[in-house]
């Protein structure tokens, strides 16, 4: 048995299909990954992610720590609340996690993986070792993320004390109401909140939502909504052996000030220098079959002696789009057109921008 919520009885009620998931008993499932999917695309829908791990960072050197240990750079956080998407990074440009920074009042919040925990630990207590600041887990803490198009007038419904923090929020940004926390986050795609939450208090904060017409999901749908929204899942599109910039996630590399020497800095330039020979894509497979990680992709065209070979990091089928799409690891060089080895077969599949869905609606061409 793996470590358990405290919304553990709460899935049993609901008939979740439990499952293990980064050595926690979360569920899959409540019956119906479709219709969970679709109803945070229409409606509103909860996920218990309190398996998160919440770090606090206090002290004089907290903002010099975090500029050392993460590739974005959390001096351009100058709002309370807002928030940043970062990597960390080994000492060869490899992602030891993905993870969300907020700026607070004098100290930083930060939310990484529960696959991740121990090493991610392990890691930002030895880089802080060189710094006049501390870091505490917060695991007295429960999360549950609410996200839909409706999702944050059912949040405000049920906590109408704090409709006006809710209202005053914007988007990637969090802000504490005592040892509540509301943050206009998520990994879904669709507007909504994060709600952090006093472990002794998130049941009766998760019964309210249900009786406000928010229903449960579990991770199926998270995976799904995810994947058409074109996030990066750790262990998929990255890992401490692939960098930022192999993982489509360039863009949250901080390059300047030129002297901010964040670990893996060096690593990175020398890639850049070297040419990058990757990039990540989405695909559509718009006939039959369903697209899997670690399937071949192959791609025509590139020049004798220049790989043709790809692969697929996530895939699945996409309950908005009613087919296949994927994430993929392709030559720098591939075009628009590719095959996909499936069963011993090559098929006709299409490169294109991610993401592949916003606020419901199919986007790319």
């Amino acid at each position: 048995m793996g470590k358990q919520t405290p919304l553990y009885q709460q899935h049993l009620d609901a008939n979740g299909k439990i499952v293990d998931f980064g050595g926690w008993d979360m569920p899959i499932h409540y019956g119906s990954q479709l219709q969970e999917h679709n109803v945070v695309r229409e409606d509103a829908g909860m996920f218990d992610v309190s398996h998160m791990t919440i770090v606090d960072i206090e002290g004089p050197e907290a903002l010099a720590y975090l500029q050392k240990l993460l590739a974005n750079d959390v001096a351009k956080l100058t709002v309370i609340g807002k928030a940043l998407y970062t990597g960390m990074l080994n000492e060869e440009g490899g992602v030891i996690d993905d993870l969300i920074v907020y700026k607070m009042d004098g100290w930083y919040r930060t939310v990484v993986n529960c696959g991740t925990r121990e090493k991610d630990l392990a890691w930002m207590t030895k880089q802080i070792e060189s710094f006049d600041a501390t870091l505490t887990e917060r695991s007295e803490l429960a999360m549950v993320a609410v996200q839909g198009p409706n999702a944050i007038a059912k949040v405000k419904q049920v906590r109408a004390e704090q409709a006006d923090l809710i209202d005053s929020l914007n988007i990637f940004q969090g802000l504490p109401e005592g040892e509540w926390f509301y943050a206009r986050t998520g990994y879904t795609g669709e507007d909504g909140l994060e709600v952090i939450v006093p472990a002794d208090e998130v049941v009766d904060f998760w019964q309210a939502l249900l009786a406000a017409g928010v229903a449960p999901a579990g991770l199926g749908a998270r995976d799904t909504l995810r994947l058409e929204a074109g996030m990066n899942l750790y262990g998929n599109e990255m890992d401490d052996s692939v960098s930022p910039l192999d993982a489509g996630m360039g863009w949250t590399i901080a390059w300047e000030p030129s002297d901010r020497d964040f670990i893996g800095r060096k690593a990175l330039e020398a890639q850049k220098a070297d040419g990058l020979t990757t990039k990540l894509v989405g695909i559509v497979l718009e006939t039959r079959g369903v697209m899997r990680s670690h399937q071949k992709v192959v791609v025509e065209g590139l020049g004798e002696g220049v790989s043709c070979e790809g692969e697929i990091t996530s895939g699945t089928f996409s309950p908005t789009l009613q087919h296949s799409i994927a994430m993929a690891r392709v030559p720098r060089g591939a075009g628009s057109e590719c095959n996909i080895e499936m069963r011993g077969k090559l098929i006709p599949a299409r490169i294109v921008k991610m993401p592949f869905v916003r606020n419901g609606k199919k986007i790319f061409e």
